[in-house]
This record gives structure tokens, C-alpha cells and sequence, in this order.
């Protein structure tokens, strides 16, 4: 038996494919008497693809619209709660009717019954681990002990909501404690063939952020391209955009897009810093502000300086420790050096008083002496560069690094990489 609390566009999407796939009967509830009312009468109060043919199929049989919270919850193993978290004037999200809806069901799941609540409404990322697993705890509903506690971000797009939660591309499970994401994925794994990621709640919801904030992100370049071109003039921009599609990163050859939206410790190499600055300058000569070009530079900047005070943490306030650098060239299967973030980092770090500084790069270590002359040794092999160093920081994520990994193990070890694969101590860029 299955509840979904809140019946806008994400609950009655939710309730409907559950009572689909899985095949359960699903009890629905909404605190707005009209939506019940709505949906008594078989009527959606907005507009949806196929939701409307899949309500008069399930409605009064798989798909029970309840009067009261407490008659929704009462038979429910499993609860979702996908109440609006709408957003306030400063930005932060209004959590105020999930909130409240946890407290209404206090007295119902305080009966003995185990059950398993499951945050779908987008909430801030700690939301569920830092503020409802409290809130429970306050209401005498121990998660873990009482309840099971898991976010379970939606991913769904207006417009073909129906198709999405039908066929995901995966299904997120953020583990607010382990015996409630192990439920739910058993549950899921009833009617669902998608893959089932589990991880952290605060990971859960963070994605489900980072994934709208990418798609703003890409939309807002290309309306900042458009004004650019539009101020230039002379281009063709439905054929200029035309053509930046055909670009096979797009399709996944010769390197995926994917490669690109993956964290590092910055940009670097000869081609986009130089680009990038240059289209600024141009935006600016037109009397247009680049501002999305601006910040992504701003970024990087910053990427590379956080990189460097993380290993600068890492080795702490003795500055004869000696540092490790793996990777000089600004990327793998490459010896140049042009642009090369490791020579910021290793800048800032000499510049912060950590002189014993030794490097190794398959291919570009010459090159890299060449073109900067820094006060730093070199290691003939990564043996040599692992067994002399106390701090190890990852710059570039050579094969070889990750197939001797074994080099690292005990290690103090920064992984500017986010490679997933080093051994030894990791202390990743960001934390």
C-alpha cells in the first residue's frame, strides 16, 4: 500500500505511475478540497499528456482519492510526500507545507507501524538528513527505529511527465538511513527496470538541483551568444547554433559532453582561456557585458585557488612538508603545458610559503621546466614522486595514476580529480 501526499503536477504524476507500474493501490490525498473534488470527477486542473486517459482508468480502484490525511496514511507502507516547496522572496525554498504535513501525520505513524516516508518534493540539498530526520526525532518517530527516511528527487519535464516516470533515466534513492533506501528500492524494483542509484539524501537533493541549475545554465549561454551575435551582426544564428550542433561532442564522439560537466580543479590548455577572454573583449568592444563568460572564468580562478588551499590545508602550517604534484600537462594524453592549471596551483602554493615541491607527468615534465622555471623538483617516476612525498595532490588524471593506484595507499591524497579511484587518504577539492 502505497500514500502520495500533495496532488499538483509532480504527486498525481507520481501516484499514477506507481499505481501503473507496480500495480498497488495508491491512496491519494490533497489538503485542497477542490483538487479533491477534481479528481473524484475524473478532471485534471492543468494540462498533462496521457494523465487524463490514466486517472479514469485507475480512479476508484487503484487509485483512491482520500478525504483525510489520516485515511490516506493509515494502510500506507510506503508515503510520498510531494507537497509544494515554493520559493521565497530571498530565494530559499518554503518549506513550511512539507513541514506541516510531516507533523500531520505524526499521530497515524506513531501507531507502531513501520513505515517508509519518501521526500519527492524539491528540497534544499541537507533538507532531509538536517531538518526532517530532526523534526522526526522531535516527534518521537526515530528514523531507522520508527520510520524508514529517504529523499526521492523527480525529474520530470512538463509535457511529457508521463513518458518520464514510465521510462527514467534512473532512480535516485537518497539514504537519510539505510533500512528506509533499501526499502524503497525494493519497492521500486516491483515495476521499474531503470537503474536504482543509492547515495546520501543531501546528494539526492543536491542533483536534483545541479540538474535544473545545468539546464539554466546552458539556456542563459545561449540567449548571452545570441545578444552577442545580434550585436556584431552580419551572423546567421539560427545556422550558427545549426552548426555548434553538429559538433560530435554532442553525440558522443570523439570525447561525450559528459567529460566537460565533471568537476576538476579548472579549465586550462591553450584554446578556451585564450577564447574565452577574447569573446569577452569582443562582447565589450560592442558594448555588450559577457556576464555568464565573466563568471565562468571567475570560476576557474576560483577552482584553481580552492585546489590550492585545500593541499595547503592538507600539508598544514609546516611548510617544509613535502608535496607531491601528479600532473603538469593541462590534459591527459598531452604534452603541452600551455595554460596548464598545475602551474597556478603550484604558483600559489610557492606563493604561500610550501617550497618542497616535487612533480611527475609522463610526457611534459621537460616542457613544463621550459616554460615556467618554477623552484620545483622533478620525480622520474611516479614510485619515486609517491614514496618521497607526505601530501599527494592529483592535477591531471593520467591513466597511469589510475592503474597505480596502490602508490597512494596511506596516503595523504587530494583528488583534484574527483577520479573515484585513487587509494589512501582522499580529501577531495571541494570539501
Amino acid at each position: 500500500m502505497i500514500a502520495v501526499i500533495g496532488l499538483g503536477f509532480v504527486g498525481l504524476t507520481t501516484g499514477l505511475g506507481l499505481a501503473h507500474r507496480i500495480g498497488c493501490t495508491l491512496f491519494a490525498y490533497d489538503c485542497d478540497p477542490k483538487k479533491r473534488e477534481l479528481y473524484r470527477a475524473g478532471r485534471i486542473p492543468f494540462h498533462e499528456p496521457e494523465l487524463q486517459e490514466h486517472l479514469g482508468r485507475y480512479l476508484g480502484n487503484r487509485f483512491v482519492v482520500c478525504d483525510t490525511l489520516e485515511e490516506a496514511l493509515r494502510s500506507a507502507e510506503y508515503i510520498f510526500y510531494c507537497v509544494g516547496t515554493p520559493a521565497l522572496a530571498d530565494g530559499g525554498a518554503d518549506l513550511n507545507a512539507l513541514l506541516g504535513g510531516l507533523k500531520a501525520s505524526r499521530e497515524v505513524l506513531s501507531d507502531g507501524r513501520f513505515r517508509v516516508l519518501v521526500i519527492k518534493s524539491t528540497v534544499p540539498p541537507g533538507t532531509t538528513s538536517r531538518v526532517i530526520a530532526p523534526l522526526l526525532e522531535q516527534l518521537g518517530l526515530r528514523p531507522g527505529e520508527h520510520v524508514g527516511l529517504a529523499a526521492n528527487p523527480e525529474f520530470l519535464r512538463e509535457g511529457s511527465a508521463w513518458r518520464d516516470v514510465m521510462e527514467p533515466d534512473r532512480i535516485v534513492i537518497g539514504e537519510a538511513e539505510p533500512d528506509g533506501g533499501r526499502r524503497l528500492a525494493e519497492l521500486y524494483a516491483l515495476g521499474f527496470d531503470a537503474p536504482v542509484r543509492r547515495v546520501s539524501a543531501t546528494t539526492a537533493e543536491f542533483v536534483k538541483y545541479m540538474s535544473n541549475s545545468l539546464l539554466a545554465t546552458m539556456i542563459s549561454f545561449a540567449n548571452e551568444m545570441a545578444m552577442i551575435a545580434e550585436q556584431t551582426g552580419d551572423i546567421e544564428i539560427p545556422q550558427a547554433f545549426r552548426l555548434l550542433h553538429e559538433d560530435k561532442r554532442w553525440h558522443g564522439t570523439p570525447a561525450k559532453m559528459t567529460d566537460y560537466v565533471y568537476p576538476g580543479c579548472g579549465f586550462g590548455g591553450y584554446c578556451l582561456p585564450k577564447d574565452i577572454a577574447s569573446m569577452i573583449h569582443h562582447a565589450s568592444v560592442i558594448g555588450e557585458h559577457a556576464g555568464l563568460l565573466q563568471a565562468a572564468v571567475d570560476v576557474n580562478q576560483k577552482a584553481q585557488m580552492r585546489m590550492a588551499e585545500r593541499i595547503a590545508a592538507a600539508a598544514g602550517d609546516q611548510k617544509s612538508r613535502k608535496i607531491g604534484i601528479l600532473g603538469l600537462s593541462f590534459k591527459p594524453g598531452s604534452d603541452d603545458v600551455r595554460g596548464a592549471v598545475s602551474f597556478e596551483i603550484i604558483r600559489l602554493l610557492l606563493g604561500m610559503g610550501y617550497l618542497n615541491i616535487a612533480a611527475y607527468d609522463p610526457l611534459s615534465m621537460n616542457a613544463f621546466d621550459l616554460a615556467y622555471g618554477l623552484p620545483i623538483s622533478y620525480a622520474q617516476t611516479m614510485e619515486e614522486l609517491a614514496s618521497g612525498s607526505e601530501v599527494i595532490a592529483l592535477i591531471t588524471s593520467w591513466e597511469e595514476f589510475i592503474e597505480k593506484r596502490h602508490l597512494l595507499s596511506g596516503k595523504l591524497v587530494i583528488d583534484g580529480r574527483y577520479t573515484e579511484a585513487q587509494s589512501g587518504v582522499i580529501v577531495h577539492a571541494g570539501e
